[in-house]
């Protein structure tokens, strides 16, 4: 059986520092130059002449958890503040490129269901089709309280509300117009009253009367991601994602982790690969294993091991890792719901105990791949055969490291059978399912045969 190649999107964030923190402070990087719109155009340009599928933006609605009792460090080391609006520039994007698909995160608290489909439908026009969207909940206490909430809306609420709000976007996007509702006839009818559905939404958080105010663009419904890990997040995902983001160390995890889910998906009711799977990933590149090592030690000098912690304490069990200083055994750090990620870190450390400088030099290091194009190539065939069906290429420089990856590793991938020779032109969703239009199988669907419409072709 012939392979299929992988997709590529460009993990970014429009912040100076996104994943690899104090990476910014290199010679070469501009990513802290994220206030010039003409930053992000070239970057997109770049990426679509050189091959990738996705802009994938991430984005932030609050600060993490205090780190030493305050925000100080985020502030001083550009840890995701200032942080940018990216549904703002994607117009810009869009205008700019012909080809490349652009997937924005948004949250269900930033705005209200009904302007959030609106914006994207009009984004989806816009760009012909290229619009993504990135679906989170939210897991910053400061994020709820930005939005007049007292606190963290508990885990399973969050997933509650979310679906509540898919539906109310599926109602515009899907049930709300009909294909041919928009006529234009300058004789007389410029839509069909008749065509055009009013959604009547009741539910525990929004009333939304409709209809849509946007005729169906390319798409409809745009792309959906999705990135939670729980079980609860990969249910919600199950239902309703098309590609989810997953950060998992290894292939074997990751062979486990996609099987499973994919189960889930078909109970769900819907096909097993309607779900496709982005595994995050940075190179570092040369053309010897041994300028590979020496370009990787370099970056090592950059790291912010510091940085690294703080961006990770948010995320484990509660903890304040900033009340420990970075050279504390991981002995010595207690929580609840976090060991089995410090023993993780303790397993890997030889020789020696692990301490909180390890924590985060190794949650920058544990999804790099470092090497020659050719080690590189290697590599992703052994995520292809786990079962991922592409990379989210994460970035230590901007526009570096994408500049890098296409000039000398795509050429390789492209010649085994693992890249794509060109971008195709068409919808997001056409690159990775085939269709412009979401399957019939998925949940969405019913609102389309409520208006007795057929199944997607």
């Amino acid at each position: 059986m012939t392979e299929t190649p992988l997709r590529f999107s460009a993990f970014v964030m429009n912040t100076t520092s996104h994943i690899v923190h104090g990476l910014w402070r290199h010679p070469e990087a501009r990513q802290h130059e994220f206030n010039d719109l003409e930053h992000w155009v070239s970057l997109a340009k770049t990426l679509e002449r050189g091959g990738f599928d996705f802009i994938f933006f991430a984005d932030v609605i609050g600060l993490y958890g205090d780190y030493r009792g305050d925000f100080r460090k985020y502030a001083e080391t550009g840890l995701q503040i200032p942080s940018n609006d990216p549904t703002v520039i994607a117009s810009a994007i869009a205008y700019a490129t012909e080809r490349i698909g652009i997937a924005l995160t948004s949250s269900i608290l930033q705005q209200h269901p009904f302007n959030w489909a609106r914006q994207l439908s009009t984004l989806d026009h816009a760009s012909n089709g290229r619009i993504a969207w990135n679906i989170v909940t939210s897991a910053l206490a400061n994020a709820h309280r930005n939005f007049g909430l007292d606190d963290l809306t508990p885990h399973e609420q969050r997933y509650r509300w979310a679906d509540e709000y898919l539906e109310v976007t599926y109602k515009l996007w899907e049930g709300s117009w009909e294909d041919d509702a928009l006529v234009g006839d300058k004789t007389g009818v410029h839509a069909l009253y008749e065509k055009i559905h009013k959604i009547d939404h009741i539910g525990e958080r929004y009333r939304v009367e409709g209809p849509h105010l946007v005729s169906p663009s390319p798409q409809r419904t745009p792309v959906l991601f999705q990135a939670g890990s729980s079980p609860t997040g990969r249910a919600f995902a199950a239902r309703n994602a098309e590609a989810q983001f997953i950060m998992t160390p290894r292939t074997d995890i990751a062979e486990r982790l996609i099987a499973d889910t994919r189960e889930l998906v078909a109970g769900s009711g819907r096909g097993p690969r309607d779900l496709k799977f982005f595994q995050g990933l940075s190179f570092v590149i040369g053309s010897t294993e041994q300028e590979a090592r020496r370009k990787n030690a370099e970056l090592e000098e950059y790291v912010d091991a510091d940085g690294m912690v703080a961006h990770l304490s948010g995320g484990l069990g509660g903890i304040d890792l900033g009340r420990y200083e970075l050279d504390t055994p991981l002995k010595d750090v207690h929580g609840e719901g976090t060991q089995s990620t410090l023993q993780w870190v303790r397993d890997s450390v030889r020789g020696r105990e692990a301490t909180v400088r390890d924590l985060g030099l190794l949650q920058s290091r544990n999804t790099r791949v470092v090497g020659t194009p050719e080690r590189i190539a290697d590599r992703l065939t052994a995520w292809r055969a786990a079962g991922i069906d592409g990379v989210n290429v994460i970035n230590a420089t901007l526009p570096g490291s994408y500049a890098e990856f296409i000039e000398h590793v795509m050429p390789v991938l492209v010649q085994r059978g693992l890249a794509r020779p060109v971008t195709e032109t068409g919808t997001a969703r056409r690159k990775l399912s085939g269709g412009d239009r979401l399957p019939d199988t998925h949940p969405a669907r019913a609102y389309r045969r409520a208006l007795g419409e057929p199944a997607a072709v």
